[in-house]
């Protein structure tokens, strides 16, 4: 009889944890840069497709609003497949509709493509926290969810700066083709790497329509959609419009507004796993208390910044960065941990199309608050600052309104011999837990 050698077994487990956050960031990344690289293209779009801004709104907001659409629809029947086989189809919808953008000859169809690519990659971003939810035990799930928010940094850094380079040189389908070869190895690689996750599919599943409104009527769901809310808005009232509050009122050229989001990215970067460490060592709510007054006083700063030099404009965007995904670190973290694990895939698809919903709704709401001058100054983005901070102060009581469900997760065994077998997770029973011991 061979006998199992545990430590082997442990390595064995976290390398394919690795592996498996590896691939979560990096479809994070290629999702990001998608949704991202639309909004500095604005020009070209409008000039090569004949367009104006409205009709080139249509064109951003369109992924959006598919994004929720599909995330609810989604949220009720999801859990009822296995993670991998769930997480495999919708990659593979989303580089299809990336596709279909790149190939696009005219406005229709690429308002048409940019739908199809918002119903896949609205849901991804849930299915990637679900994934972690399932894999991840709670002591290690703040880490996990800020390796993952690596992704976002990336996209900053290398993604949005590459995708502006290539299509003001070579045309503006091209970014979208890299997008696709980029993705696609990843798409062969995911069920390789990753386990089944199917444990969830093995308990009763209600109606797909019982099981929405169940999704929406419990309360400590309503808590986290909440708080979901109130993040997103506290964020898009005031970042879609800092670029050009940059330009008009803080004297930035254009050609020096990549600096900003590039030094911003470095250094969140470096910034978000040291956050999801701290989150798992001191707790969640603890962190998150810390940071979000943090980014509503750089909420403030940003909203009010006058003339001033680069330097000063990039610290003070940087900072902003790193405190905006610091919450969401811990937020997020919080947020997984508040649902059962069998309902965890239809939870966080329905919380990700909330999201999609509620950064429409800031971004709305900042577009109607702020004014422009005939000189080209933008007028009352204090204001928006203001609408901004109030948002990220609320979120300190929600966040400690919701109430984390903690349950043991993919143990170390099962994901060593996930690469030999088609093994399943094995998750435990929930325990709730007070919220002051996350």
């Amino acid at each position: 009889m061979t006998a199992v050698n545990p430590g082997s077994d442990a390595a064995q487990s976290r390398h394919r944890e690795r592996l498996i956050l590896f691939i979560l960031a990096a479809v994070q990344f290629t999702t990001i840069v998608d949704f991202m690289i639309v909004m500095p293209l604005g020009p070209q779009l409008m000039r090569t497709l004949n367009i104006g801004p409205a009709e080139f709104g249509l064109i951003v907001s369109s992924y959006t609003f598919a994004a929720g659409i599909s995330g609810l629809a989604a949220s009720s029947i999801v859990d009822r497949f296995a993670r991998r086989t769930t997480f495999v189809t919708l990659y593979g919808g989303f580089l299809l509709g990336t596709f279909l953008c790149a190939v696009a000859p005219t406005y229709q169809t690429l308002v048409a493509a940019r739908i199809a690519t918002g119903g896949f990659g609205g849901i991804l971003g849930g299915m990637a926290m679900t994934i972690i939810g399932d894999v991840f035990p709670d002591e290690r799930r703040g880490r996990a969810t800020g390796s993952l928010m690596t992704g976002f940094a990336l996209a900053s850094v290398a993604g949005v700066p590459v995708g502006l380079l290539l299509g003001t040189n070579f045309g503006w389908h091209v970014p979208f083709y890299a997008l696709v070869i980029a993705g696609f190895p990843l798409l062969l690689l995911t069920p390789w790497a990753m386990p089944p996750l199917n444990d969830h599919i093995h308990k009763v599943h209600a109606h797909p329509i019982r099981s929405l409104i169940d999704t929406f009527s419990l309360p400590n769901h309503w808590k986290a959609f909440a708080l979901t809310i109130f993040l997103m808005i506290g964020s898009f009232t005031v970042f879609p419009y800092v670029s050009a509050y940059f330009v008009a009122n803080v004297g930035l050229t254009e050609q020096e507004l990549p600096l900003i989001y590039v030094a911003g990215g470095v250094v969140t970067l470096f910034a978000a796993p040291i956050v999801g460490r701290l989150t798992d060592r001191f707790g969640k709510l603890r962190i998150y208390r810390i940071i979000a007054p943090v980014s509503a006083l750089l909420l403030l700063a940003i909203t009010h910044l006058p003339h001033a030099p680069v330097a000063v404009a990039v610290i003070v965007f940087a900072a902003l960065m790193v405190s905006n995904v610091g919450r969401m670190i811990a937020a997020m973290a919080m947020i997984t941990g508040s649902v059962e694990p069998h309902r965890r895939g239809g939870f966080l698809s329905a919380n990700s199309s909330i999201q999609h919903i509620a950064c429409g709704i800031g971004a709305y709401l900042g577009g109607v608050v702020i004014t422009q001058s005939d000189a080209g100054l933008i007028g009352r983005f204090g204001i928006v600052g203001w609408i901004a901070a109030a948002s990220t102060l609320i979120t300190l009581w929600l966040a400690g309104r919701v109430r984390v469900i903690g349950s043991e997760s993919v143990s170390a065994r099962t994901l060593s011999l996930a690469a030999a077998a088609e093994a399943t997770v094995d998750a435990g029973e929930p325990i709730l837990v007070a919220a002051e011991e996350r």
